[in-house]
């Protein structure tokens, strides 16, 4: 692949450039991509630390995917509704979505490759049937297509925002008004690689909430994506000064729940089946951690 660099750009380290171009790109992955000479600046091979002058036109040699085969795993998988075309998942906490270069085993593909064998191919071996992500640590409900034409279908639904997700959070820090939009572009964050933040040359974000208990220092509260970026809840309640409970990419506060990661849940999930064209609605009950620091806080905690 071939990216040209303007003006804009000069002065930029090698290894940023491409991670901005490349974003679903480790830096790491990035770096050693140019320390193999994968990369080349006009014709040129240079380090990753070189400085771009703001004219070039750099070659990135794209590596032909290896398939790996991931192995079905008879892991716990809370499955909400099934049919021939979807699966409704209750996603645990703690359980990784899909393969990745560090994360082999133990993710919902392959929990849901033991299941069942015909999931959707569009994202290839890593990702078969995964419409749209959770985090790691996020729980709940999430669709699954089964074929082409629902993983098509479904895509083209949460891109369109007909699909409907809402999210419950516990944060840090009481907040005073009752509902309110959040309305800021998120991109990767410009000194650490791993986190998103809200950044002017980022994608516009929009995020939604709405109160519905307050505690004496935190605050339960539901949350309505307009747009589906990384992390997009965890920064924008960070951003506003409510960071998630137990959320250590984005907050040092101190988290005193047994609680392990963010205490955010994908509450209910509405859409369109993409063959039948009824409307559904799904929703995963709260999970008992989350249950656990709200009748904590309930008593006065």
């Amino acid at each position: 692949m071939n990216f040209q660099v303007d003006s804009a750009d000069k002065g930029t380290r090698l290894d940023i450039f491409l991670c901005k171009k490349l974003s679903d790109k480790s830096r790491s992955h990035i770096q050693k991509l140019i320390t193999d000479g994968k990369v080349s600046v006009d014709g040129k091979i240079f380090k990753a630390s070189y400085k771009l002058n703001g004219n070039e036109s750099i070659d990135v040699e794209e590596i032909d995917a290896v398939d790996v085969e991931y192995l079905p795993e008879n892991l716990p998988l809370k499955i909400l509704y099934e049919d021939a075309d979807i699966i409704v998942i209750d996603k645990a906490r703690g359980m990784t979505v899909h393969p990745a270069e560090t994360v082999k085993s133990g993710t919902l593909v392959n929990a849901l490759l033991f299941h069942c064998s015909d999931l959707s191919g569009i994202n290839g071996v890593k990702r078969p049937g995964i419409v749209h992500r959770l985090d790691k640590d996020t729980s709940g409900v999430m669709v699954v297509a089964k074929n082409d034409f629902a993983h098509i279908n479904l895509a083209a639904q949460i891109k369109e925002k007909s699909a409907v997700r809402t999210y419950l959070a516990i944060v840090h820090g009481v907040i005073n008004d009752d509902a309110g939009i959040i309305d800021g572009a998120i991109g990767r964050d410009k000194f650490d690689r791993k986190k998103m933040s809200v950044t002017y040359d980022g994608k516009r974000a929009v995020t939604e909430f709405k109160v519905l208990e307050r505690f004496r220092n935190y605050t339960y509260v539901e949350c309505k994506l307009q747009t589906g970026r990384t992390h997009q809840i965890r920064v924008h309640m960070s951003e506003i000064g409510y960071p998630l409970v137990g959320d250590e990419k984005y907050t040092a506060r101190k988290n005193i729940f047994e609680i392990k990661g963010q205490a955010l849940h994908s509450h209910t999930l509405s859409l369109t089946h993409p063959v039948t064209g009824e409307r559904m609605n799904f929703t995963a009950p709260l999970p008992d951690d989350m249950k656990k620091i709200l009748d904590y806080l309930k008593v006065g905690g």
